[in-house]
């Protein structure tokens, strides 16, 4: 870390949405704007290949990451997330292949890419959430948003993130991506910085998480039948020595969980016994802000300990727009002046 960023690789590791015909336009548009940064772009070999064959071949989709890994690229761009990223496990994981190629690039997705991000901090790699090419890089107004692009053109020109601040505007989620909606922007509405639902103004450690339903799968079988018994053989969550001192960073998806689903699993955390280890907790808008009352109630109900600091409203994950978030650097939330700040030396 720490430089230029001069080549990119998109891989799609969840959906295959990338590869089909009606999302054509965005993708020429993202392609476009990568150039124009000073990028050279590339796909991995089966990042076109489509929703049908990606979701049947699993082990595609962890052979670009490994491709990816060995190649000369600066960057690994996630496409966009999806909800089975746990079924590359078996294919990274086996034999150490994952473990033998990865070596320090810059990686950056979220969503369903919370599982990319554990694999790879399980095997000593830190990453960038809050992005992907398809939800950012491809938005469909006459630019990148306006905060996302910052963040984005920071990491690109540095390496890195040094410190994020929240955005003074949200978005309504966009509906139509259709070829009409090019140049057209979604309502917005004023952002009220991160606000400080409980506990300490002030706390510090190195930031790991990801998307709290995508999270879930790996206590909870009920959308896939097979995801606990898998991330458990790989051990793929880290231990509760290893979230020690840690800030978990949580975000919900554009399902918008119903507050008795959000209840659920939040306390699938709760019992694993992560709020007794972390230094805080950071929670990202939700989608919208539906449910942002109830999740805040859920949040403090649930935790039932006003000793753990935790910060909601981040501009992080599923609601627009989207800062990006380095994963495994010490950082240090000060609320008050409304600041996260790296240490990147």
């Amino acid at each position: 870390m720490g430089n230029k960023i001069k080549d990119v690789t998109i891989v799609s590791l969840s959906r295959g949405i990338l590869g089909e015909s009606f999302i054509e336009h965005e993708l020429k548009i993202g392609v476009k704007r990568l150039q124009e940064f000073g990028l050279t772009v590339h796909f991995s070999t089966h990042a076109l290949k489509g929703l049908d064959y990606l979701e049947k071949h699993p082990e595609s989709r962890a052979n670009d990451l490994i491709e990816a890994f060995n190649s000369d690229t600066d960057m690994i761009l996630c496409a966009v997330g999806g909800v089975d990223t746990y079924r590359l496990l078996p294919y990274l994981f086996e034999n150490d292949k994952l473990k033998k190629c990865v070596k320090e690039k810059v990686f950056l997705g979220f969503s369903d890419a919370t599982m990319n991000h554990l694999m790879l901090h399980k095997v000593g790699i830190n990453t960038f959430y809050g992005q992907a090419f398809l939800p950012d890089v491809c938005e469909l107004s006459n630019d990148m948003l306006k905060y996302s692009k910052v963040y984005f053109q920071e990491l690109i020109k540095t390496g890195t993130i040094s410190q994020i601040q929240p955005s003074d505007v949200w978005y309504d989620s966009r509906n139509d991506f259709s070829p009409e909606a090019i140049g057209t922007d979604m309502p917005k509405h004023k952002n009220d910085g991160f606000l400080l639902l409980q506990g300490r103004d002030h706390f510090e450690g190195e930031i790991l998480g990801g998307c709290i339903d995508t999270i879930y799968d790996i206590f909870n079988n009920d959308r896939h039948g097979d995801s606990v018994e898998l991330c458990a053989k790989y051990g793929l969550f880290p231990t509760l020595e290893e979230w020690k001192d840690k800030i978990l960073l949580l975000e919900s998806s554009e399902s918008k969980a119903i507050p008795e689903k959000y209840c659920k699993m939040i306390t699938a955390l709760k019992d694993f016994g992560i709020f007794d280890v972390v230094s805080g907790v950071l929670i990202g808008k939700p989608d919208n802000e539906i449910f942002f009352e109830e999740y805040k109630l859920i949040l403090k109900k649930v935790v039932n300990d006003e000793n753990v600091p935790i910060v909601v409203n981040i501009n992080v994950g599923h609601a627009t727009p989207r800062c990006i978030v380095p994963f495994g650097v010490y950082a240090t939330v000060d609320v008050p002046k409304q600041i996260i700040t790296f240490d990147i030396e």
